[in-house]
Parts: structure tokens; C-alpha cells; sequence
């Protein structure tokens, strides 16, 4: 099988982007991502396909430690209330499967079918990385904020950046 990686990987090199990238177990969820990394530096994430009421698909990404509201979030976003996109409308909107959801499978969306939204912590350093698998879940790829900015926006997309520091995980 084709490794999805290397178009990505290619396209981040035409664009001038540097990357940085380990390979590890598969993670399907941020439980399992947190107990994997080790010391791998930077910001994680939780990246979610939404779909309104309307239809409207939604990328969102946020801070791994945020509890992602929906009945919230959607008024951020100023759409229709949110659901969960399903595996299927993963595989043939983003290209991926559940566990490899990324704002890097935004470049097989060819038909601008999502909307992009990050949280905003993201960017409030120029010297963070920001970690996401680059559309397989058994490796994790490094990029600046300003790298994935340039990346989002040269594939045509506007990202909405939302403040979800109010989101955060309620530890039990």
C-alpha cells in the first residue's frame, strides 16, 4: 500500500515547510497519544469532523485538554447545532480513518466541501510546535504555527480561529 504520507510531505516541501516527523504505535485517541509520546515536545491536539444541522462540515481543532461542547461550540462557530461526522464521511471527505484526523487531510478535500476552525492557543507562540498526524496514525509530524497557517491557507481555505479556553477538561 501506498504510504498517504508522501503527497503531504511533498507538497509540504514545495511550500517550503519545515516538518519533523517520529514514528510510533498506532493512537487512535488523545488517551492514548498522551501516554505514548514521552517527551516529544510542543502542543497536541484533538481533531474533530462535525457536521451542522445544515449539512456543513466543520474541521475543528483544538488543544488536546479542552472538553469540546458541542451544544456550545456551535454557537462559536455561528452555525446549526454540530453531530460527529462518521467513518464513512471521513474516509470520503478527509481521506483518513478515524484516529488519523488531521488538519493535514485538508488537502484531500478537493472540493472545499469543510470549514476550518483552530483554537487560537495554538498561535500564541511562534516558538511552539504543533503535533498531528500526518494522515496515518502511527507517525506525528511537527510544524510551526506559521507553517500551518501557510499550509491551510495556500489549499484555499480561511480558518476561523476560536477562543476555547473555556473548554477545558474537568479532571474527576
Amino acid at each position: 500500500m501506498d504510504d498517504p504520507s508522501t503527497p503531504l510531505f511533498d507538497y509540504l516541501e514545495k511550500l517550503g515547510i519545515d516538518v519533523s516527523t517520529v514514528e510510533h504505535a498506532p493512537l487512535f485517541t488523545v488517551e492514548e497519544s498522551q501516554s505514548l509520546r514521552g517527551d516529544l515536545p510542543g502542543m497536541h491536539s484533538k481533531n474533530l469532523l462535525l457536521k451542522d444541522k445544515k449539512g456543513e462540515l466543520w474541521l475543528v481543532v483544538a488543544e488536546e485538554d479542552r472538553a469540546i461542547r458541542l451544544n456550545h461550540l456551535h454557537k462559536k462557530l455561528g452555525c446549526n447545532r454540530l453531530s460527529f461526522g462518521n467513518a464513512d464521511l471521513l474516509l470520503e471527505v478527509l481521506g483518513v480513518v478515524p484516529g488519523s484526523v488531521t488538519p493535514f487531510a485538508l488537502i484531500n478535500d478537493t472540493s472545499k466541501q469543510v470549514k476550518v476552525a483552530f483554537d487560537e492557543a495554538f498561535f500564541a507562540s511562534e516558538d511552539t510546535l504543533l503535533n498531528f498526524h500526518p494522515l496515518r496514525n502511527d507517525r506525528t509530524t511537527a510544524i510551526s504555527p506559521a507553517g500551518l497557517l501557510k499550509f491551510v491557507t495556500s489549499l484555499g481555505y480561511a480558518p476561523q480561529m476560536l477562543n476555547l479556553e473555556d473548554e477545558i477538561a474537568q479532571s474527576d
